[in-house]
């Protein structure tokens, strides 16, 4: 009966040291879901961030696109003006 008695007892000395640990481990695995749970809000930040930029410099390039092929039209418009004027220089 003493034998039972003391297996009983560290038994549970046992049960409570892994329930220690246990607590622990548990704690220190929360304190890493809350690290990565604000590294994933960081990450989405930075994601909107960049989207937000993104579009914005699509934005500027459409109009410097259109800037350009507007540019070139009167190039093209002056070029040909000139042309003509050389052609009637060399009629007279």
């Amino acid at each position: 009966m003493k034998k039972v008695m003391k297996l009983a007892m560290i038994g549970l000395a046992f049960s409570l040291l892994g329930a220690c640990a246990t607590t622990s481990d548990v704690e220190n695995l929360q304190s890493q879901v809350d690290g990565l749970d604000t590294s994933v809000k960081q990450a989405s930040a930075d994601a909107a961030n960049a989207q937000a930029t993104s579009a914005d410099a699509a934005t500027k390039a459409e109009s410097a696109e259109t800037a350009a092929n507007r540019a070139a039209q009167l190039s093209q418009d002056a070029n040909n003006k000139l042309d003509r004027k050389f052609k009637r220089s060399m009629m007279k």
